[in-house]
């Protein structure tokens, strides 16, 4: 039995980048925990990264990212890039289950052990269980109204993905790069 990280939702809007989290945790169909801080900013606070899956394997994966964002200067593409190969070549890298979700202001990322770095067309990452509806709901709130900031956003579509899936509640914590 493994303990379960929920939810998140990143974007890039308006200048703005934002990355909003639930607090659930469960196991199978237990809830564990309600008030999770899943969001992480890194890089002298000029990142912000999320994960969705296994507790205990994103922290490893958040340690292994610290240490490409640093190597790299902060370039987040080329840490991302970078994350993901080591995670699907090492071979105990490739037991962790979890996914993560990392921006700066520019540039905002997916990252998979099974080597996927994706950056969205639309600046918008959601993972987890309830990410597509965070994700379907954040591109609504966007189209009807453009000049909300990332950060409410973030925290709405969230809020709305809480009411609909089981796994992610409405303990929401969001973090804002300005």
């Amino acid at each position: 039995m493994k303990t379960r990280s929920t939810t998140i939702l990143g974007l890039i809007h308006r200048g703005q980048a934002a990355m909003a989290g639930d607090g659930q945790v469960s196991l199978e169909d237990t809830i564990l925990k309600s008030k999770a801080s899943k969001i992480r900013t890194m890089y002298d606070g000029r990142i912000l990264a999320g994960f969705a899956g296994t507790a205990a394997d994103a922290l490893a994966l958040y340690e292994l990212l610290e240490r490409k964002i640093d190597e790299y200067s902060g370039n987040l593409p080329k840490a991302a890039v970078e994350l993901a190969k080591e995670w699907r070549t090492d071979k105990m890298l490739q037991k962790l289950e979890a996914t993560i979700a990392v921006t700066d202001k520019e540039h905002i990322f997916l990252v998979s052990g099974n080597g996927d770095v994706v950056e969205p067309d639309d600046g918008i990452i959601a993972i987890g269980s309830g990410g597509n509806y965070a994700l379907a709901a954040a591109r609504a709130l966007i189209g009807a109204s453009p000049k909300l900031s990332a950060e409410k956003i973030a925290v709405r579509a969230l809020e709305i993905a809480a009411g609909i899936c089981v796994y992610t509640n409405d303990s929401i914590k969001v973090e804002a790069l300005k």
